[in-house]
């Protein structure tokens, strides 16, 4: 289809949708090959155009003075057809070019709307880009056609398919869909979707892909049942799919031969709007699908112009050539003389041409919805616009070599192009356009959702807007409410390969697997997560520990030998208790002081020794309780002074009766007087004097100070005393022993002196039990952990100073309270008269 104009602007459109090849015999020129199956939308496409020039024309404010025409081409969609048809508008059709010493006039074209498939635009793009000559596509959405190496001279008015990828990915993420099988037609538009996909998808973290597989052209039904096959045993429940009609009518047969339901898929702009798909057999599956659509616009006047459309207007000897009158028998079902003979046989009607198309009710005539139709429109103008701005320079102010301008009659079609690549307008619909550095227009999408509607028609129904803007980035619009799922629930469907991991668990990758299958491991103790989902589990800070669940840390138990507990409420009342008998005794000594059996044997050293145990039933308190620094200084010191004074008063006490001994034979009385009350006190109090000076060394050197202790229990924190050096508390403990083995040995060497009260034997059977219960203590106070070695030295503690308490002051209160008439000094010299 052509039209005469000062300029003229090629266009190529896909008018039929398949193409016959005439056998090649080699013996005879080859027939051109024909063109079959008229497709009225790939026709108003061309219509467009037409109207586009056609209201560009009647514009008086642009390109004034200038008349544009056309040349409109259809490529038959086959590669062959559409890339001859591209070197014809380029070249001319003439068939030979006389050489001339000047080359003037126009170009044959000036530009080229087209193509509208990818692999047909890369073909033509590779050929006609080394002559700079503009090709702005209204379809075309191969990424790889945004190389500006490869195809410089390549504009679009649709985004690219890297745009409506992410709009994808976008839908996935809003959706929580991690989990899709995604299908592509095997051409570049569907390969090079493949990849990019795959790549982006794994940078934005959105998802994986269960399969990916590639939809053959041509019928292959083996394939097809292969690749349904493997949807149905997929466990993704969402599908998208970049390829063209006749790959999605072949594959929804076989996916309906086998009764594949339970999907949710995905369109590309390929597809989405495709009527044929829309059908009563399909829609079971099909119904609510999500697609991307081209943006809908808007073109005033449009309608009329495909109203005032007949034969007449187009003129031409070649029928077939002829898109207006093939339309017209499309439309109307007849043709126009002469026609077929199997046609005249079939008794069909002939073209009058007098035909209305205002009497029809057809798609054609709806412009309601347009789309592409809108992209032409904006594509022939940003030509226009171009053309427009490169007439309006000013000589001398140019952009060339030497501030020249251009000019119709020397144009060349780089010059067009620099234009081109600066032109920014806004349409009478509202939408801004102009072209980046690659080519692309500012991309918007429209999202689309396939309703069923329950009297069984369809309706494709906008849901949302994807678009990218130059503040606010690429962002998604969605009115959840208005979409139709195509499920019993009526909700969006769970499409993951492995549900979320919980808070108190992480994420382990299967094996082999992408990175959406994953086992959710619960977090070890100590560990915990707070989010869904998470990769790692982090440690809780040492005074805390993870909680059951493992999903927020918690402070940590703490244990010590307390107050409030059985063990310890025990202890303190066993302190107590002993406490309150020293007391007592000390009590019934005092008032009892001046009778033979507490005089008997330095009753000094006897009050002393009670109140030394006193001290050390009270000391085993400080073990008790909540460890602090001055407890822990104290308790030791306290415990090791308080039992050598106690063992030195027993020590002195037992050196004193072999001394009294010795001194009853003749010439022993020399041996007494060192043994007189001030040495008795000199003694107890040196022996005293030594342990508080080791203690002090201790303390000063290394002193014991609170520990918390999580060595024994991941989940509690232990507080102790640590010893701060063990050689103190080895020496404060060795230096009670030897007193104490001291005392022992002496008391056992006077077990047997006569006399009736001997007291060496009390001190015997007491040294005995003290020595016994500190020997056991050791080995059960280092095998004891936090608390319990608390408990341990305690017990060990109350269990020595009981043992001297009822050893040594046991049988003297029984004879004082009990047997009085045994407390003379007669009755405790008597027994020694009478062995």
């Amino acid at each position: 289809m052509h039209k005469a104009g000062d300029v003229i602007l090629g266009g190529l459109f896909e008018v039929h949708y398949s193409s016959v090849f005439p056998e090649l015999t080699f013996t005879s020129e080859p027939h051109q090959p024909s063109c079959q199956g008229f497709d009225p939308p790939g026709f108003r496409h061309a219509m467009a155009m037409a109207f586009a020039i056609d209201e560009i024309n009647r514009n008086s404010n642009l390109l004034p003075n200038v008349t544009m025409g056309y040349s409109l081409y259809d490529n038959c969609a086959t590669l062959g057809i559409g890339f001859s048809a591209a070197l014809s508008l380029a070249s001319g059709q003439e068939e030979q070019f006389p050489l001339q010493d000047t080359c003037l006039g126009t170009p044959p074209v000036l530009g080229i709307v087209g193509d509208p498939f990818s692999t047909f635009s890369i073909a033509t793009s590779n050929v006609l880009g080394l002559f700079k000559l503009p090709i702005v596509s209204y379809f075309a959405t191969c990424s790889c056609l945004s190389d500006r190496q490869r195809f410089p001279s390549f504009f679009r008015t649709i985004p690219s398919d890297a745009f409506q990828v992410r709009a994808m990915i976008q839908i996935l993420k809003r959706f929580g869909w991690t989990w899709a099988g995604l299908l592509v037609s095997d051409d570049d538009y569907g390969l090079h979707v493949s990849r990019s996909f795959q790549s982006d998808l794994a940078q934005s973290g959105g998802g994986c892909l269960a399969y990916s597989e590639i939809l053959p052209w041509g019928n292959d039904p083996k394939e097809y049942r292969r690749i349904v096959d493997m949807m149905k045993k997929s466990t993704a429940r969402v599908v998208i799919v970049f390829a063209h009609q006749m790959h999605m009518i072949q594959l929804m047969e076989e996916v309906v031969k086998q009764s594949v339901t339970g999907l949710q898929w995905i369109a590309s702009e390929a597809w989405t709007l495709v009527d044929g798909l829309q059908t009563p057999a399909f829609m079971p599956y099909l119904g609510g699908t999500l697609g991307i659509a081209i943006r809908r616009g808007q073109i005033s006047g449009f309608r009329d112009f495909l109203l005032r459309i007949h034969p007449d207007q187009h003129h031409t000897s070649d029928y077939e050539n002829s898109m207006v009158k093939q339309f017209w028998e499309h439309t109307f079902q007849c043709r126009f003389a002469p026609p077929p003979e199997s046609w005249i046989e079939a008794g069909e009607g002939l073209c009058t041409g007098q035909e209305g198309l205002e009497n029809v009710e057809i798609e054609f005539l709806d412009v309601s919805n347009l789309r592409p139709e809108y992209n032409i429109y904006k594509a022939v103008y940003a030509l226009a616009y171009a053309l427009n701005d490169m007439l309006q320079c000013v000589p001398g102010r140019g952009p060339f070599s030497g501030r020249s301008c251009a000019t119709l009659q020397r144009l060349e079609p780089w010059q067009l192009m620099y234009y081109l690549e600066k032109v920014n307008f806004t349409t009478p619909f509202g939408d801004q356009v102009s072209f980046d550095e690659n080519g692309d227009a500012l991309p918007i999408y429209d999202v689309m959702n396939w309703q069923w509607l329950p009297n069984g028609r369809t309706k494709v129904e906008s849901v949302g807007v994807v678009k990218k803007s130059a503040f606010k980035g690429e962002e998604l619009t969605l009115d959840e409410d208005r979409i139709y799922w195509n499920f019993d629930s009526k909700q969006p469907p769970r499409s993951v390969c492995s549900e979320s991991c919980p808070p108190g668990t992480r994420m382990a990758r299967k094996r082999g697997q992408p990175v959406c299958c994953f086992d959710c491991i619960p977090c070890s103790e100590g560990e915990i997560s707070n989010e869904t989902d998470s990769m790692e589990c982090t440690s809780c800070p040492e005074d805390f520990w993870s909680n059951p669940k493992r999903d927020h840390c918690v402070p940590k138990k703490t244990e010590f030998l307390s107050y409030h507990e059985p063990l310890g409420i025990c202890l303190t009342t066993a302190s107590l208790l002993g406490t309150f008998i020293c007391a007592v005794v000390l009590g019934i000594f005092t008032y009892h002081r001046s009778t033979p059996m507490v005089r008997a044997n330095n009753s000094e050293l006897s009050f002393l020794l009670l109140v030394s145990l006193k001290l050390c039933f009270l000391c085993s308190l400080l073990f008790i309780g909540r460890p602090r620094l001055w407890t822990c200084q104290l308790r030791h010191a306290a415990f090791g002074i308080s039992f050598v004074l106690c063992v030195s008063c027993i020590l002195v006490k037992t050196m004193v009766v072999l001394a009294v001994f010795k001194a009853s034979k003749p010439g022993g009385g020399t041996n007494l007087k060192w043994f007189g009350a001030v040495q008795q006190r000199g003694t107890v109090l040196a022996l005293t004097c030594i342990q508080a000076a080791i203690c002090t060394a201790w303390i000063v050197s290394a002193s014991p100070a609170p520990h918390k202790n999580t060595q024994y229990h991941n989940d509690k924190i232990v507080y102790e005393c640590i010893v701060g050096s063990t050689v103190g508390f080895a020496v404060l403990l060795g230096y009670i022993g030897v007193l104490a083995i001291l005392s022992f040995l002496l008391a056992f060497l006077a077990r047997n002196l006569p006399d009736n009260f001997n007291e060496a034997k009390l001190i015997t059977f007491s040294m005995l039990i003290f020595c016994a219960v500190w020997v056991a203590f050791v080995p059960a106070y280092v095998n004891s952990p936090g608390k319990y070695a608390d408990a341990v030295e305690v017990f060990a503690i109350l269990a020595s100073s009981f043992g001297l308490l009822v050893a040594l002051f046991g049988p003297k209160c029984y004879i004082i309270l009990l047997r009085p008439e045994r407390n003379t000094k007669k009755a405790i010299m008597g027994r020694g008269t009478t062995k």
